[in-house]
């Protein structure tokens, strides 16, 4: 597909409306000045009405097909549904010569992923996947903490994503299968595990713990995975919706300092709220919820970097646009998937 710098603007199309669709993607589409929401593919009535809403002029179609047989409407695909429908659409896309961005986790397995990969690169069509905790504040302090040599030698990275929410909402996250890839494993396994191989590189799954604490939830609300990577660092990563005590987002421990650092970023509960990118504040950490950077007894707050999702599709509109490396290589998701596989096998043998 080629693109005019006459006209860069590239019209988006969303499947999917609900929590990814509606509170992530699109809001983050729209704040890139090269794209615009055109098409929302959602079979809800209420979800159409909202997109209409939230998007003037967007067009709404109820089943993916529609899309599919009529590819001049999108320059991009953005696959937001159910996380069992991610390969069968994203492979869709593809045969209608649509590139392809898909929420995470790419898909429920490894193998699919790379099979999705492979589609990709023979169609030569773009391909990514929406890891957008990778600019996370918190998590972009961090890495700036590694680059500044500030820690020295890491030894230990700690890493939770913790809720209180001893009631379920229900819905296939909470009640649905592997196949389905629900549960926190996958729900948030796939951005801890992301954040921990982005940082220290590849790993090995040396114990892993799924839970379903709730009694009426089938599938994993309390998992621990522990990783060693190839570099002698140790990553401990906590995901839970049934934490009484929340503990600290990030521990990282070095040989010349530690840094600590509560509570979640911010945007998430920007964008719900109805913030948008480029609003005063946005992506800002409250100045009381600084990490501490130090040792015993000696320690300094640190400012904690602007969170920036919109970076992602500033990034996608790059490669579709610049010829641009993608900004989250698909080939992460197989290796992050690869750990989730394993975890969740070493898990059940217990």
């Amino acid at each position: 597909m080629s693109y005019s710098a006459a006209a860069p603007e590239l019209n988006v199309a969303i499947i999917g409306y609900g929590l990814a669709g509606a509170v992530f993607h699109a809001p983050l589409v729209a704040a890139e000045p090269r794209m615009r929401v055109a098409v929302v593919v959602t079979g809800s009535a209420e979800r159409a009405q909202q997109a209409r809403a939230e998007h003037p002029g967007v067009r709404v179609l109820p089943h993916a097909d529609e899309l599919f047989a009529q590819p001049r409407l999108a320059d991009l695909v953005v696959v937001a549904s159910p996380n069992s429908s991610h390969a069968p659409l994203a492979h869709a896309a593809l045969r209608a010569g649509l590139p392809v961005v898909v929420d995470k986790p790419m898909t429920p397995t490894a193998a699919q992923a790379a099979d999705l990969i492979a589609a990709a690169r023979a169609a030569g069509l773009l391909l990514s996947v929406f890891q957008n905790r990778r600019w996370d504040g918190d998590y972009l302090t961090v890495r700036r903490l590694l680059d500044e040599g500030r820690l020295g030698e890491v030894t230990r990275f700690e890493s939770r994503f913790e809720r209180w929410r001893p009631t379920p909402k229900g819905g296939w996250r909470e009640l649905g299968g592997a196949d389905e890839a629900a549960g926190l494993l996958y729900d948030l396994g796939s951005h801890l595990v992301d954040q921990a191989l982005d940082l220290f590189g590849p790993a090995t799954v040396v114990h892993a713990e799924t839970d379903g604490r709730r009694a009426t939830v089938t599938s994993d609300d309390d998992t621990f995975i522990a990783l060693l990577h190839d570099n002698a660092v140790r990553s401990h990563l906590w995901m839970s919706a049934v934490a009484s005590d929340i503990g600290p987002r990030f521990r990282v421990l070095g040989t010349t300092a530690a840094y600590l650092k509560y509570g979640l970023d911010v945007q998430e509960d920007a964008l719900r709220e109805g913030s948008r990118p480029g609003d005063a504040g946005w992506g800002a950490d409250e100045p009381e919820r600084y990490g501490m950077l130090g040792t015993p007894g000696r320690s300094e707050r640190i400012e904690t970097e602007h969170g920036s999702y919109e970076r992602y599709y500033a990034g996608i509109a790059a490669a579709l646009l610049d010829r641009a490396p993608v900004p989250v290589d698909p080939a992460d998701a197989v290796r992050s998937l690869s750990i989730l596989e394993t975890a969740r096998r070493m898990a059940a043998r217990d």
